[in-house]
Formats: structure tokens, sequence, C-alpha cells
């Protein structure tokens, strides 16, 4: 097994150094904190920074002002950035709620690449705010190098937000603290259908204490809404140090919206005033593009949409999904001919295109919902791809029949899917010989998460595509708060000289709760 020596501890002091100086700000909210930045007079990016869709020479640096500002990105091989390059970066404005992303090129592979972001005044250039750091590692140009990531999703749902009684998302602190090559979050970065209250009474008699916002005291309806929902979780001073190391690929899912959203969806919610789900849509998609580097939505280079490739080296591709914004509407998923399904047809193209194309030898399929989990949309529909029928493909499941059928038709080795969205963790191998459906090779799916939000019971399978349950970590009631149940991640390594794939499924505290090793150049698993 080879050994790639991490960086270590010298290059977070800059980090630190430039986070830290934010944190007393952000102790409140953002309402709150702004007419002290008022006062300072220069611009400051106390929001801190990101880095998103990192690949061997490229990568979308992220900021956030608390005025108009001219961003300006300085890179280096050291802390100390001597040589720097400099990169002049947009004006941020209200346009984009203060936000603005600077695309970086040319980086060395495989490095470790240390940046500062400078706000200027854009009347007055000489007039800047003091710099945050941060620094990420470029994807290896050699196989030898391994890559290492970890994954999760579900952020402040289910009324459990920032608790400074607990410190905040501690989990953050601790996946840092790992020092991966990237995070890859599998959606629901926020939750704008939930309302943070101040306080929540535990079964056990504790309280939960929420750090609470103005944005967060309704669902959000309105683009300013939206942008205080993305920022609401910027307020914990774990996730902006994260942020500040571990570059992310970021997905969306349901929440990001509003539960179980289908385009085309009038809602028959009486919280919501505006019922049109496909208004919200926009507004919410409008916001996520302001406060996440992702770079098939930036605005020089992006087609403005969510599903990508994001190529990591040699040995890894990660494929994006967007298993929301093309399906068709949940329902009871009977009909035996569905080309919409829950990729639409133009995803499903691009996805057995770009799968024949990469040759990574491990091909991390990301979505955002499971596969043979059995999602419900009220009594009688269902959320994601299986319906509970266990007999041949319905529905949605027809257009994963097609793609397991083109990979293995292909011949294409190194694929597993990974995903969060249930609320807990668990391992799927799937497999034709348990399978109503026959005509796939065998693939393993992982679950992990949340990160910061309520626990749920496992749900149950669906024997379409044969899936046993390996492994399994759940609470036995719903919406365990995280006071009571941990958190839970999962962790991805790949051996640069072996090529062998380690899944480690990981809880809040330290344990690794399941492992499992897979082979590469094989079709199926």
């Amino acid at each position: 097994m080879s050994y790639r020596p991490r960086i270590p501890s010298p290059g977070r002091r800059t980090v630190l150094r430039g986070s830290l100086a934010a944190s007393a700000a952000l102790t409140l909210p953002a309402a709150a904190a702004a007419p002290a930045f008022a006062l300072s007079g220069r611009p400051r990016a106390a929001w801190g920074v990101q880095v998103g869709d990192v690949t061997a020479s490229s990568a979308l640096v992220w900021v956030r002002s608390d005025r108009p500002a001219r961003m300006i990105v300085e890179t280096s091989a050291t802390e100390s950035f001597r040589r720097a390059r400099t990169w002049h970066g947009p004006l941020v404005g209200s346009g984009t709620d203060f936000t603005g992303t600077t695309p970086l090129y040319g980086l060395p592979a495989g490095e470790q690449v240390h940046y500062r972001v400078t706000l200027a005044d854009p009347d007055d250039p000489r007039r800047t705010g003091e710099p945050v750091y941060g620094t990420f590692r470029t994807a290896p140009a050699r196989r030898r190098d391994g890559v290492r990531f970890l994954w999760s999703g579900d952020i402040a749902g289910q009324g459990w937000g920032i608790n400074p009684d607990i410190g905040g998302y501690r989990v953050y602190d601790e996946m840092r603290r790992l020092d991966p090559d990237f995070f890859l979050c599998s959606g629901d970065n926020i939750y704008a259908d939930g309302v943070i209250e101040p306080s929540v009474t535990l079964p056990d008699g504790r309280v939960w204490r929420n750090v609470t916002t103005e944005e967060k005291a309704k669902v959000a309806e309105t683009l300013a809404e939206y942008r205080g929902n993305f920022r609401y979780n910027l307020l914990d001073d774990n996730l902006r140090k994260f942020n500040a190391q571990v570059p992310s690929i970021i997905q969306w899912d349901d929440h990001e919206v509003r539960n179980n959203w289908y385009p085309g969806q009038i809602l028959d919610d009486v919280r919501y005033t505006e019922k049109n789900v496909d208004v919200l849509a926009a507004r919410s998609m409008r916001a996520f593009r302001e406060y996440f580097p992702v770079s098939t939505l930036h605005e020089s280079s992006g087609d403005g949409r969510v599903h990508r490739v994001v190529r990591h080296g040699p040995l890894l591709d990660v494929f994006v999904l967007d298993m929301r914004s093309f399906r068709n509407a949940n329902s009871p998923g009977r009909q035996p001919d569905d080309t919409t399904g829950i990729l639409g047809a133009e995803q499903l193209d691009w996805l057995k295109r770009e799968l024949s194309r990469s040759r990574a030898v491990w091909k991390v399929i990301a979505a955002d919902m499971p596969l043979g989990l059995v999602v419900t949309d009220g009594a009688t529909d269902f959320e994601a791809v299986a319906q509970g029928d266990p007999g041949a493909p319905l529905g949605r499941e027809l257009q994963i029949a097609e793609l397991l059928r083109f990979i293995k038709h292909r011949r294409i080795t190194g694929t597993l899917w990974l995903t969060a969205d249930v609320h807990y963790t668990s391992a799927q191998h799937y497999a034709p010989e348990r399978a109503a459906f026959k005509d796939f090779a065998p693939f393993w799916e992982f679950v992990s998460g949340p990160l910061a939000a309520g626990g749920f019971p496992a749900n149950a399978l669906d024997s379409t595509f044969g899936p046993d349950r390996v492994f399994v970590r759940a609470p036995d009631r719903a919406n365990v708060s995280p006071m009571e149940s941990p958190q839970f991640f999962g962790e991805v390594d790949i051996d640069g000289d072996s090529g062998e794939l380690t899944v480690r499924l990981r809880a809040q505290g330290g344990s690794v709760l399941f492992s499992k090793v897979l082979q590469p150049g094989r079709v199926g698993q």
C-alpha cells in the first residue's frame, strides 16, 4: 500500500489566521453583525472562503463581501506567499448578494496551493480589507499519489441548527482533521423549508438551543430568504474553517428548494404564498449558484447545470448527478414506459456518454438519492427510484435499468454509487442473482449522513435490482437530534499502488462503523 504524505499543520496556521479573525463577527446572526462591518470603512470577507471543483490544473475560489468590492486572489506554493501569482476576480455587488467566484487555471498537479483573497474598494483599490487565507491540493497527475475524500449531506435539517452549547457543527472539525483531498456534499446543503426555532425540548427534557436568523424564521420563498438560508450555515466557525482547508464538490437535492419537489409542481401548503415550485426553484438555484463554487454554474464557462464530471487525476472521475431538476412528477411509479424518469432523457444520455469516455480507474456516481431504498412521498407516491414493487422495473426504475444494462454491456469498470438523503448510514450490494431485473453487473451503493440534521430509521429495500443490506446504522425513531445520535459521513481512500478502493462509513466521534475494500478493473464487484 502506498502512502502519500499529507500536508501537516503549518499550512493551516495561515488558514486559521484568516478564518479566526472573522469568528467574533459571525457569532451573531448576519443582520446583527452587518452594522459593525459598515463602520470599518473597508470591505470584509468575514464569511470565509471556499474552493470547488478542483482538478489537476484548475479550481474555483469563492468569497463574500459585506459591500461592493473587487475580488483579488493570490496563489503561492508556500504560505509565505513569495512569488505569488495574482488573479483579478469580479466586482461583487448586490446583484450576487456580494458573492464572487474566481477561476484559477494552469495550476501545478498534485501540489498544495496556498491562496488568499483580498477585497478592494472599487473606487479606491488601495483601500483593501484584511485578506482571508485558504489552502487546497490539486488533483494528482500520477496514479501512484492516490486519492482520499469524504462525503455526506443534509445540513440544518428538521429544526436542528447551529447549537452553541455543543460547539456548533463539530462534525466539520472532525472531518477537517482527516485532511481529505476534497469533500463531496450529496445534497440538502440547506433546509429552505425548515424553520429554525430558538430552542427545542428533547424527549429526555434537555433543551437544544439554536442560533437563529430572520431568514430561518419561516420557509424560504423570496430570493433574499433563499440567500439567507445559504448564509446561515456559514455562521458556524467549524464550517468556515473546513471550507478554508477542504475543497468541495457540491450537488443539490430537494431541501435546497422544498421537501420532495419536482418540476411543474403546484403546492398545496398554507406556509407558502408562492405556490409554483418552478418559481421557487429558480430563486433557489440563483442563490445556490451565488453561494457555491460550481464549475458548470460559473458565469464565464458554465452552462447552467448541476450535473457534471469532476476529474480528479487518473484514479478517479466523479459523476455528479442532478436527480431533482429533470425528473417527472412523484407518483405510485407503476408506469410501464418512462423515458423521463428521475434524470431526464438528456442527462441519462450525457451520463452514459461520459461513463463510456472515462479512463479513470474508479468512476464514482454521486447520486443525491438512493436506488434501492424505498423513499415515500405521502400515502401513495414515491420520491426516489424504488417504489416497493419487487418485480420487473417500472416507472423511474426503467431508466436506472437502462443505465445499469449499458454499464454491463459496455464493460465499464470501477463504478460505485455514493449518496446521502435518508439520514442514516448503510452499505448495499446489488447483484443480478437476487434481482427481478438481471441484465446488469453487481455494484455497491454506500449511504452516509446526516451531517447536521435529524436521524431516521432505515428505509425498506426494493428487490428489483437485488440489494442486500450488508450494513446499516440508524436510529429506531424519527428525527433523533444530533445530541442523541451521532452524525455520519463516509470516507473513500484509493491506493495509488494497488488501485484498491476502501470505503469507510464513519460516525461522529472518530469510530469507523464499516469498511469495504473494492478491487480495480472489474465490471462488477
